[in-house]
């Protein structure tokens, strides 16, 4: 069975991390921003089971780290997805234009 090489991983990782970048910074919407972190983070997690796998075959110090990131994306998102919600329900919109002009 053939290998995939290790640069094309790391090119497939660093188009979704240059995409997630991408939506980070040009989408005014919060669940686009939210999802262009999540993508960052799928990136992340990418190159730590690629260098895992390449580097050091007989440890599992890259899937721990990817079960961890993994973990603190679902909490990240369900706060987040709260956090939209509520400001839904207050201002009627999700824009991020919206809710720098919010007051207290």
């Amino acid at each position: 069975m053939n290998e995939v090489p290790l640069s094309h991983i790391l090119f497939v990782s660093t188009a979704l991390f240059f995409t997630g970048m991408y939506g980070l910074f040009t989408r005014r919407n919060m669940i686009t921003m939210l999802m262009s972190i999540e993508l960052i983070l799928n990136s992340v997690n990418i190159n730590f089971i690629a260098f895992n796998k390449y580097l050091h075959a007989d440890k599992l110090d890259g899937v721990f780290f990817t079960i961890f990131i993994i973990t603190i994306a679902a909490a990240e998102a369900a706060i987040a997805i709260a956090i939209i919600i509520n400001l839904y329900r207050s201002h009627q919109s999700i824009d991020i234009e919206d809710a720098a002009e919010m007051k207290y």
